[in-house]
């Protein structure tokens, strides 16, 4: 409330300061659309997150279509009828709509019966981090584990450094052929242990 009330006063002083006396109106008629307009300017450019003035202009349309047409209509429009309204395509609305969403912390509890409470996280799958791909690496690992340790290091920097063989080649100082042999015993090592 005192960043609005001290963002007010300087709405208040841009009024004082720009006021014209030859203009023949009140200065309350002149002040007070600047002090909301200041206020108004303050609260949009200072979110947490940034969302162009286009976009929510766009949003806004929508929000005010969509009330419009319910009033007409008497039942919540589709989409599709906001974007004819409006003449926006119905993915630019639904893009300006989720982007003026107010972000939602991911321990924001859902629900909550006397107990623990469920909260939007548990809700969110992770498809990254599945548990068949805790799985896999837990595998993989214990795969590795059963190579010599020449071939774990050149399994090692083929596929997890990135390296060429050529690279690794150069870097364990045997030959491009060698490390390419050496790799596809690696492989074919790696594969039997996880089939």
């Amino acid at each position: 409330m005192d960043d609005l009330f001290q963002i007010g006063c300087i709405g208040l002083i841009k009024a004082i300061d720009n006021f014209d006396t030859s203009q023949n109106v009140k200065f309350s008629t002149y002040a007070v659309p600047m002090i909301l307009g200041e206020v108004r300017r303050y609260l949009r450019d200072n979110n947490s997150i940034r969302v162009s003035r286009s976009l929510r202009d766009t949003a806004y349309k929508a929000i005010y279509a969509r009330e419009g047409l319910t009033r007409r209509n008497s039942k919540e429009p589709t989409i599709m009828e906001i974007a004819e309204e409006i003449g926006i395509s119905k993915e630019e609305i639904t893009y300006a709509l989720d982007a003026i969403q107010t972000p939602v912390s991911l321990y924001e509890p859902v629900y909550t019966d006397g107990g623990d409470p469920l909260y939007v996280m548990d809700q969110i799958s992770d498809k990254k981090n599945l548990e068949e791909n805790w799985v896999e690496d837990i595998s993989l690992n214990e795969a590795m584990k059963r190579l010599p340790e020449r071939e774990r290091h050149i399994i090692d920097m083929r596929f997890f450094e990135g390296k060429t063989q050529t690279e690794v080649a150069e870097e364990i100082h045997i030959s491009q052929a060698q490390v390419s042999r050496l790799e596809k015993n690696a492989l074919k090592a790696m594969k039997s242990y996880l089939s």
